[in-house]
């Protein structure tokens, strides 16, 4: 299955403080997406499976121009995020669990924590709050976050936007405690 790329998204957000003071090293979160056909538009489609092995690969692009923008190695966070045009399904948006979250993996050298994610069907310029959380144990508090996916122009009814998103650390001026990020043992990717 060809996979039919109508735009690529990418935006970065370095936040420096939230009312506090100033960090030293500010906070980077990004999102990366692509907006494609979707080849079920309008109908049911009982297999859904050759679409979601399609999408691997612009999943490992995504990944891998986000990584390489924040720096693997500075990758603290990660969530996913789909918003299915008029014309879909909500399960036309669950493909990307799969595609877009082993590729996240792969490109950042296997994390244990499961990718969170959110997918909505919407028309065009709806936005989601993409969920993020600690690549290597989803109890990290400080490092529950969102960032906010959706573009002017899409998805058109017969579209999905896919969103791969980043981030270089925990909320700005985390101070709620929690299992902090010094302490995971990272072999269950909960705690």
């Amino acid at each position: 299955m060809d996979i039919k790329v109508r735009k690529r998204i990418f935006t970065r957000e370095t936040a420096y403080h939230e009312g506090g003071p100033v960090q030293e090293t500010p906070l980077k979160l990004a999102w990366a997406g692509a907006v494609v056909e979707n080849p079920h538009a309008g109908r049911y489609e009982e297999n859904l499976l050759p679409f979601m092995a399609a999408l691997r690969g612009i999943g490992k692009e995504l990944a891998e121009e986000l990584a390489d923008d924040l720096g693997k190695e500075n990758v603290e966070v990660y969530g996913k995020a789909a918003i299915v045009g008029a014309n879909g399904e909500l399960e036309h948006g669950a493909v990307w669990h799969e595609a877009g979250g082993w590729a996240m993996r792969e490109v950042l050298g296997q994390p244990k924590a499961i990718v969170p994610s959110s997918k909505a069907v919407g028309q065009m310029g709806y936005r989601v709050l993409m969920p993020m959380h600690n690549i290597h144990a989803c109890y990290v508090r400080s490092h529950f976050n969102t960032i906010e996916v959706g573009c002017q122009d899409g998805p058109r009814p017969n579209e999905i936007l896919f969103a791969l998103g980043m981030g270089t650390g925990g909320r700005v001026h985390s101070r709620l405690g929690g299992l902090k990020k010094e302490d995971i043992v990272g072999e269950d990717g909960q705690r």
